[in-house]
């Protein structure tokens, strides 16, 4: 069987990886890993939701071509970034002897990837480690660039590792079985990229709207592949953080993760959370005179359009401002925000007045 796919190539030296955009490529799942690398053993991890959906058919047809195949589920959602359920992963791996000539395979959303890569990251310094997103988010954002990591209680991914993966295989055949929820909240990163980096891609997207809405398949494989280009082209450049361009990914997310912890990751979806923190970063952007009023309402439209919230759920602001001054891009105390100047174009800013921080917040004083 042949699969036609779209191939985006991450240049990283000798941490260079394919990302294969298929139609149907979950059913040739052997023939992609045998064209990255060899393996003896594989370890499916997945989630229980997925794991019945995807995990079991793929860790069954690798059967057929890998000498052991062993499979693990852990909860759904986003608590199971944590470090009880890293400790369970590494005793797991411990008890079906996995290797170094081992591959750990993740299949399912962000939670899934960020916990088995860090997994496969510290279990003996290093394992080899394939991305298989199943949910549009993980598919244009969290599978590429080699992030990975788990929660604290009051911080999220403030624990992690640099480690990219040996392929990431993307079916965008899995996206129509999405809960519509589920789906929407991906959207958010989509947008996110047009904001950020590529204006007639946001343009691309207002018109297409209708096509998004119902899942277009060849719609589909175009945003996700020029997301996970967009993405490439900033990791290719800025692998682990140390030029400040990584950064402008965040776009949204020190208000996001915030919001996350505030409400002990339950209530709000990552991508739901993040469409509010653009909308934050966008209106503090506004009032400091970096956009028009237009920049603002174009990316609110689009959120909604997209039937994603752009007001956030009534918190205390204080515990919002205690969990941004955890936020990675903190420096010396100071918060420092992602803001956009005009669509296709964001910078970082770290000399804004804290009063004006607090004014939007709703707080009076800090």
């Amino acid at each position: 069987m042949t699969i036609e796919s779209l191939n985006v190539r991450v240049s990283l030296a000798e941490r260079s990886y394919d990302i294969a955009i298929t139609s149907g490529g979950l059913a040739s799942i052997e023939h992609f890993i045998g064209q990255c690398c060899t393996c003896s053993h594989a370890v499916v991890i997945s989630d229980a939701n997925v794991m019945p959906l995807y995990g079991n058919v793929l860790a069954n047809r690798l059967r057929n071509s890998v000498g052991r195949v062993d499979a693990f589920a852990v909860p759904a959602g986003e608590a199971s970034k944590s470090v009880a359920q890293l400790s369970a992963l590494w005793e797991s791996l411990l008890t079906v002897r996995a290797d170094r000539k081992s591959v750990v395979i993740a299949v399912g959303g962000g939670v899934v990837g960020d916990l088995a890569g860090f997994a496969a990251a510290s279990f003996t310094r290093g394992l080899r480690f394939i991305q298989v997103p199943t949910t549009l988010l993980a598919q244009v954002d969290s599978s590429v660039g080699g992030k990975v990591g788990i929660n604290l209680p009051h911080a999220k991914n403030m624990v992690g590792a640099f480690w990219q993966p040996a392929f990431v295989l993307i079916d965008t055949e899995v996206l129509p079985s999405l809960p519509a929820r589920e789906y929407c909240a991906g959207l958010a990163e989509v947008v996110k990229y047009g904001v950020i980096m590529d204006a007639d891609f946001f343009g691309y997207l207002e018109q297409h709207v209708a096509e998004i809405r119902r899942r277009d398949a060849a719609v589909l494989r175009t945003i996700v592949a020029r997301c996970c280009r967009l993405k490439a082209d900033v990791v290719e450049h800025d692998e682990r953080e140390t030029t400040g361009l990584r950064a402008i990914l965040n776009y949204g997310h020190t208000y996001a993760h915030a919001l996350e912890a505030v409400l002990a990751y339950g209530e709000l979806l990552h991508g739901e959370a993040v469409a509010i923190g653009m909308m934050v970063a966008a209106r503090l952007a506004e009032r400091l005179g970096r956009v028009p009023a237009e920049f603002s309402h174009r990316q609110e439209m689009l959120l909604k359009q997209f039937d994603l919230p752009v007001l956030s759920p009534q918190v205390d602001p204080q515990a919002i401002l205690r969990h941004m001054r955890h936020d990675k891009k903190v420096e010396h105390g100071r918060l420092r925000f992602v803001l956009p100047s005009r669509i296709g174009h964001v910078e970082i800013v770290d000399d804004i007045d804290d009063g004006v921080v607090w004014q939007l917040l709703g707080i009076e004083s800090a």
